[in-house]
C-alpha cells in the first residue's frame, strides 16, 4: 500500500517513475536513479523510506570523501 493515494501538495494523481536525484555532501555531488511517486500536475516527488535512508547514507559518504565505488562522470564548477 502506498502512503499517499493522491499528491499531498495539490491532490492530483501520482505515477511511479524512474527519476534522477542529485545528492550533495561536502564538495561532492552524486547522481542517483531511483523510483519515486511523481505528481503529473505539480511535479512533487515522493520517495519510500528505504530510498530516503539510502540518500542519507550516500550524503554521509560524500561528506567524508568516501567515494570509492562511485563512478566519476565529470567535473562540477561554481560560477562566481
Amino acid at each position: 500500500m502506498k502512503p499517499f493515494d493522491k499528491c499531498p501538495i495539490c491532490g492530483k494523481n501520482l505515477v511511479n517513475k524512474k527519476v534522477e536525484k542529485l545528492l550533495r555532501g561536502g564538495n561532492n555531488t552524486a547522481i542517483v536513479k531511483v523510483d519515486a511517486e511523481v505528481c503529473h500536475h505539480c511535479g512533487e516527488r515522493l520517495y519510500s523510506q528505504e530510498t530516503v535512508q539510502m540518500f542519507e547514507k550516500i550524503r554521509s559518504k560524500l561528506k567524508r570523501d568516501k567515494v570509492s565505488g562511485y563512478q566519476q562522470v565529470g567535473n562540477t564548477y561554481q560560477v562566481v
